[in-house]
């Protein structure tokens, strides 16, 4: 096939972009300021500034994983020539923290107070696809990770063991957190590109969520560790010392699993994860969690 991933510089859209260049023409959309993809083609141009740059082009596919608004996809869609199929990559902050869980596709969206603005965009994204393309695909992840990410969730606790230091849990340890790898989410985006569901749109996740304590558990475990845990009672923001608000949530993702039975368990996609960032340091976005924890709490950790 001949494919156009929206991004392809950064984690989801990067491996996204390698993932489907294996077997297929993939072309990346992007403004070039970044290392490009293995295997891709670049079209060098900004997303909203395209005028006919795309014209050119027919595409088996268009996997737009880096639309955050209406403007972005409007902006796309009027921009392209012939394509056959669309995937957008959404995300479950399209649900209001105030509907019963799990939360269905089926389910009203709106805005949650967490995502704020972030899932309000995304609701507007999703709405302007669904009016002009009725029949692309839409699917909304849990927090994705693996190889390539270059947020500072796993990579953190990752860190913590290599150092052999406590973990810090927030007063809420069991909280819920659901995960998706992002070589599952490629996998699902081939599935629906190759089977045509009648379903557009799709939760997308593991079909179990793991408590924090237990998410922090097996990244220790990936380098043969188990955590000392300290749990901070202190009302402070957690995420100064903690990658993830104080918000648990579950996804229905019933009808992917229908689909595709078999996602990879957590701690095989942590044990990679672990690889490449171990390999690709510098491509992580840190945060100053070691500095507060140390400032704020007294803990000591080595360089």
């Amino acid at each position: 096939m001949k494919i156009l991933v929206t991004g392809g510089t950064v984690f989801a859209s990067r491996f996204t972009a390698e993932y489907f260049s294996k077997n297929n023409d993939v072309c990346v959309l992007n403004r070039n300021t970044r290392q490009q993809p293995e295997g891709a083609k670049l079209i060098n141009a900004d997303r909203n500034l395209l005028g006919d740059t795309l014209k050119q082009y027919e595409f088996d596919a268009v996997l737009d994983i880096t639309a955050y608004n209406e403007t972005d996809v409007a902006d796309l869609l009027n921009a392209l020539g012939s394509f056959k199929n669309y995937v957008m990559v959404s995300s479950s902050a399209v649900y209001p923290e105030t509907l019963p869980q799990p939360f269905k596709e089926n389910m009203q969206v709106g805005e949650n107070y967490v995502w704020g603005d972030y899932g309000t965009n995304k609701i507007a994204a999703e709405k302007y696809l669904q009016n002009h393309v009725p029949n692309a695909y839409i699917i909304r992840p849990p927090y994705l990770y693996g190889k390539m990410n270059n947020l500072y969730r796993e990579a953190f606790a990752f860190e913590c063991a290599e150092r052999d230091t406590p973990f810090y849990l927030p007063f809420n340890a069991d909280m819920p957190l659901q995960f998706f790898d992002i070589e599952d989410m490629c996998r699902f985006i081939e599935i629906l590109i190759e089977r045509q569901p009648e379903q557009r749109v799709f939760n997308v996740g593991n079909p179990e969520t793991v408590s924090v304590r237990e998410w922090a558990r097996l990244c220790y475990n990936v380098l043969g560790k188990e955590p000392e845990f300290v749990t901070v009672k202190a009302k402070v923001n957690q995420r100064e010392y903690f990658p993830f608000y104080d918000y648990g949530y579950e996804l229905d993702v019933s009808a992917m699993t229908a689909l595709m039975p078999d996602v990879k368990l957590l701690e095989k996609g942590l044990m990679q994860s672990y690889e490449w960032f171990s390999a690709n340091r510098s491509e992580v976005r840190r945060k100053n969690y070691f500095d507060f924890i140390v400032n704020n709490f007294g803990a000591r950790y080595a360089d």
